[in-house]
């Protein structure tokens, strides 16, 4: 596993001994963040069940201001550690030694951007963390994301009252799915509506404008291919053959 892009590029990330965690794949990891693009910038993450902290440190190199990694076990906070020194980050993060789900019910400060969750497979816990976070909308900036990392296997029906799921995209092994808030979508797509209707108007009125050009330029070809048609004509006097 590397670092892909950014100002820690090409720096190799150690893995946490064990099974326990869930490395995301270095082509999901690109993809993910050719998704999330120049977007990440100067944002705030949440890194829960941080394991070897890939995703959090590709978002530092790639410009967020901020990352808090959440993770219960000691050898993988020791490793998350060890990357951010590696990769010169530390001073961006904070390694929280926490369970998930314990923080996302008592926690109190700023809200993140980009909520990222990729816990254990095969237990159920992106459900029961989703819904959590579902249940608290003070998490999730304005605009913000939640991305949810599974097996496609483990992907299930997810009842949702705040959030509201908006793309997924797979690649072998890897689900992501995308999460923002309800409102927060509709707005767009009601600000898009608008954008695309302006854009409507401003045609109708480049029509307009030009209509009456368009209309001698129109009798003026007409004139031309009446002229040419008629220089095609067999001469009735001559009584051609």
């Amino acid at each position: 596993m590397r670092v892909i892009a950014g100002k820690a590029k090409g720096r190799k990330l150690i893995m946490t001994p064990g099974e326990g965690t869930r490395p995301i794949t270095d082509r999901a990891k690109e993809a993910l963040f050719s998704i999330l693009g120049d977007w990440i910038v100067e944002t705030r993450v949440l890194d829960l069940f941080g394991g070897t902290g890939g995703v959090g440190i590709e978002a530092l190199s790639r410009g967020a201001a901020w990352v808090d990694f959440v993770e219960v076990s000691r050898k993988a906070i020791a490793t998350i550690h060890a990357n951010l020194r590696h990769c010169r980050l530390e001073q961006q993060a904070a390694v929280l030694r926490s369970d998930s789900f314990a923080y996302l019910q008592r926690y109190q400060g700023e809200p993140y951007d980009l909520i990222f969750v990729a816990p254990p497979q095969y237990q159920g816990l992106w459900i029961k963390a989703l819904q959590l976070i579902d249940a608290r909308p003070a998490l999730l900036a304005p605009h913000g994301s939640v991305v949810v990392q599974i097996h496609p296997r483990e992907d299930a029906p997810v009842e949702l009252t705040h959030l509201e799921e908006y793309d997924r995209r797979r690649y072998g092994s890897v689900l992501l799915i995308f999460y923002g808030a309800a409102e927060d979508l509709r707005k767009e797509e009601a600000e898009a509506e608008e954008l695309g209707d302006g854009d409507d108007d401003r045609d109708e009125e480049f029509e307009e404008d030009f209509e009456p050009e368009i209309e001698a330029r129109e009798d003026e070809e007409s004139d031309v291919r009446d002229a040419l048609n008629a220089g095609d004509r067999p001469d009735d006097r001559t009584g051609g053959q």
